[in-house]
């Protein structure tokens, strides 16, 4: 190759790359493999103050005496007389470098601006409709994303595929990669049926033979799932387990994860002979692989145990759950929010086999309650005393990423109050019936189901987890609970129905809104 009359050499050599303030640096050692030695390191600063294309930069460059082309990772470099002049593609990976590394590292608006520049560079050095292009506007839409500027994000995903499509044909795997992007773009706004429409079409794009196809029928299935096509999603989802176990990757994390939302999903259509299969199949190579002494493994054994309980084996799942906090119990500290959950579970169990025996032993039946009372208890007061250390700690400054695991430990720790208090309630009620006006107290029954109400009222705001669905439905069934017990005269205290019943349709107004999304 020539460049201005002079002969160029291509030479390899090691590059490093990184950010410098206003420029990036580029260190380069070139080795010339025809005289079998190592030249003097050449440093280059790219300026980007002004994102100015950079095939009308000049680059000071200390090997000036050598003609030459170098190539690094699709970028060229063009030496003459002083002088190194950079092409369009050049711009356009190092500003795509560039904002990739800004976007890392959580600094969106200066990503931005370099993945702009990228797209811009895309554009003059290759064409409107170049792949180039493609990739550009793929990763500005990524970054949009993230930010939640969806308007701006959608159109720039549909560019991508349209010029892939028209470059490589729609059953191309850049095509389907493009297409993933967007589906999951529509999959976080529950634009359902658009997802369903990408993730169809690169199903079909891939095949099964590809490595990618099990993971598309499981972003399917999921999407099937929500817009309550539970048979198909079922299907699908198990399809993309036998896939991976075909290749090999049955014990992976990614194929347990996936038999676990199945088994869940198994269990929540009743049939519970398939979600029994799944989950011992999990549990087994949990114990061989790590054993009781995991909370992994205690994990997966505690959502058997209460598959077996939706499926009414009462006796195996308490035996079960049992065995898990005694695991639990050598895990982690007494105070452990697990165990406070662990033992509410337990407890419901037995008020269960409680309602089953009262017909036939009346007093098995009330010790069973008398159990899962204390248990109750033990779990209301750990999941309080947690609750509070979150109120405690929520002014002091968390790292980066802190506060969205803090409220998520705060949601959970809040349910698990909830439903020991509300289940406190009925295990009150319960006696009642067991008993009898006589032996019924309507004074522990209503104080529960007040502590209940008052808990949600006291932390929610404070916490800001009020809006959790699974928390709020939790409040909806004690006020439930509570308007029964006044509605029948089983307290003493009847001025708040009214405030009760009015609280009770704005919470189902709320629960019915949110559940549309």
């Amino acid at each position: 190759m020539n460049s201005e009359g002079g002969k160029c050499r291509k030479l390899s050599g090691a590059t490093s790359f990184e950010p410098k303030g206003q420029f990036f640096k580029l260190d380069h050692y070139f080795f010339d493999r025809g005289r079998r030695r190592l030249l003097r390191k050449s440093v280059i600063y790219l300026i980007f103050a002004k994102m100015k294309p950079l095939d009308q930069v000049e680059l000071a460059y200390p090997n000036s005496h050598i003609q030459k082309v170098h190539e690094h990772m699709g970028v060229l470099f063009f030496e003459s007389r002083n002088q190194i002049f950079v092409v369009h593609l050049s711009s356009l990976r190092i500003t795509g470098f560039g904002g990739r590394a800004y976007f890392r590292n959580g600094n969106i608006e200066q990503a931005e601006k370099f993945f702009l520049s990228a797209l811009q560079e895309a554009r003059e050095g290759f064409g409107e409709r170049d792949p180039h292009v493609a990739s550009s506007c793929n990763n500005l839409a990524e970054l949009f994303r993230v930010k939640k500027d969806f308007d701006k994000a959608e159109p720039l995903y549909v560019e991508a595929i349209d010029i892939l499509e028209k470059h490589f044909g729609t059953d191309d795997i850049r095509v389907g990669a493009a297409l993933h992007n967007l589906g999951q773009f529509y999959f976080v706004q529950r634009k359902l049926e658009k997802a369903r429409v990408c993730y169809e079409i690169k199903r079909r794009a891939l095949r099964e033979a590809h490595p990618e196809y099990a993971d598309t029928m499981y972003h399917l299935g999921t999407v099937l799932y929500l817009q309550g096509e539970e048979k198909n999603a079922e299907d699908l989802i198990a399809d993309s387990i036998r896939i991976l176990e075909a290749g090999g990757k049955g014990e992976s994390t990614l194929c347990v994860r996936r038999m676990q939302y199945l088994a869940q999903m198994y269990t929540k259509s009743n049939r519970f002979a398939e979600a029994e299969i799944l989950f011992r199949k999990i549990l087994h190579m949990m114990e061989l692989s790590k054993g009781w002494k995991s909370l992994d493994t205690v994990l997966i054994a505690e959502r058997l145990a209460l598959a077996l309980e939706t499926a009414g084996r009462l006796r195996e799942a308490e035996e079960l759950l049992e065995r898990c906090l005694n695991a639990r119990r050598n895990l982690l500290p007494v105070e452990h929010i697990q165990n406070a959950a662990n033992m509410l579970y337990i407890a419901r169990v037995k008020m269960l086999i409680a309602n089953q025996l009262i017909k036939t032993d009346g007093s098995q039946a009330m010790d069973e309650l008398v159990i899962a009372r204390n248990l109750l208890h033990v779990s209301i007061r750990v999941a309080r005393q947690v609750l509070v250390r979150f109120v405690e700690q929520k002014g002091n400054k968390k790292p980066i990423g802190a506060p969205r695991k803090t409220g998520k430990d705060a949601d959970a720790t809040i349910l698990i109050l909830l439903q020991s208090l509300n289940a406190l309630g009925l295990l009150e009620i319960m006696k009642l019936g067991f008993l009898g006006s006589s032996g019924y107290d309507h004074a522990e029954a209503d104080a529960a189901l007040r502590q209940c109400i008052s808990t949600f009222q006291e932390f929610g705001p404070e916490l800001s987890i009020s809006d959790s669905p699974h928390v709020k439905a939790e409040y909806l069934s004690c006020l439930k609970r509570l308007d029964h017990l006044i509605s029948n005269g089983m307290t003493s205290e009847i001025g708040m129905a009214k405030e009760i019943k009015d609280e009770i349709q704005r919470i189902e107004g709320e629960v019915s809104k949110a559940g549309k999304f």
